[in-house]
């Protein structure tokens, strides 16, 4: 079999698979010759050579012609997947360089999905519905990761994070402020502003040490001249931090301001009136050097530009 493979692997032309299509349509080596501009004999010996590396037949004479036998239909089968196949991969590729088809992936952090990622993919994928759009929400450091090795077209994140930042393209899109969070059944606090004092006694979820907010909230916690929660519950995972703070009245976490309103506005978590000091913290769009961007994701990244702009006040204001 693996001599077989060999042989079709190397020798095997699709000229030889449209000559089969062409004889199951036609019954005829005459006509079939005729609509693929062969002569007759030289389309006998596309079929003889075919039959050759196959080891096998492929044709029986009949009164109505040239019929497939168990082999020949076999054959003829595959070949018609492979030709559909293949004008799906020319379509494919004609609406890719055109920027309305192929596919799109996109890492997000998980402050920049609501007001940033979603929007924007909502937007293309309504203009462009034959485009196949994937969006992963992970850290900045593993996404970098997937970035490296091709797996995503680009990240919506931070390329600080990484041990060599050089590598990438990186333009900042906007801040990315933070919000003190409960779960809605946590019992309410002392009217006016809270501080973290006030939250002393309290349990924490809060992220993995590399993570650049887990860096914000010990500053934050030394600006207030207390000590990082001790022993706490970490996760990378938005989900986890919300179903973790619905489960226990006693939780407390901080999320990005626009996470955190997502999830406020459907009434699974409540935001603390607590002022963090420290400067927010800045995402954007981060590519590769040397890569080149398809059309699609060149649209994603002007779509995101142009909507940062739009949301800046102007100059002067």
């Amino acid at each position: 079999m693996k001599n077989t493979l060999d042989i079709l692997m190397s020798r095997l032309r699709m000229k030889q698979l449209q000559l089969l299509i062409a004889l199951d349509d036609h019954k005829s080596l005459h006509k079939a010759s005729g609509t693929m501009s062969m002569t007759q004999s030289a389309a006998s010996k596309a079929l003889g050579e075919l039959e050759s590396m196959l080891e096998a037949p492929l044709f029986e004479r009949a009164k109505s012609g040239l019929i497939p036998n168990q082999f020949g239909r076999c054959v003829i089968r595959y070949a018609r997947v492979l030709a559909t196949d293949l004008t799906s991969l020319c379509q494919e590729v004609a609406e890719i360089r055109s920027g309305t088809g192929g596919r799109l992936a996109v890492g997000a952090i998980m402050g920049a999905v609501p007001k940033v990622v979603a929007p924007i993919v909502n937007e293309l994928h309504a203009s462009h519905p034959g485009l196949s759009i994937e969006i992963v929400e992970d850290t900045s450091v593993r996404m970098l990761t997937l970035l490296d090795d091709g797996h995503l077209d680009l990240v919506i994140g931070r390329a600080s994070v990484s041990d060599q930042p050089s590598k990438y393209h990186y333009q900042a899109l906007d801040d990315e402020p933070l919000s003190v969070v409960v779960g809605c059944d946590h019992p309410p606090m002392a009217a006016g502003a809270t501080t973290l004092a006030d939250l002393a006694g309290h349990r924490w979820v809060t992220y993995p040490g590399a993570m650049p907010m887990n860096a914000l909230l010990a500053r934050e916690m030394d600006l207030a001249g207390l000590p990082m929660p001790a022993n706490p519950i970490s996760t990378a995972s938005t989900f986890v931090t919300v179903a973790m703070l619905q489960q226990g009245t006693d939780l407390v976490s901080i999320l990005p301001t626009d996470v955190a309103q997502l999830f406020a506005t459907h009434k699974m978590l409540r935001i603390l009136p607590v002022k963090l000091k420290s400067k927010s913290q800045t995402l954007g769009i981060v590519t590769r050097k040397g890569g080149v961007l398809s059309p699609s994701a060149k649209q994603f990244v002007q779509l995101l530009r142009d909507r940062s702009r739009a949301s800046k006040p102007a100059a002067g204001n």
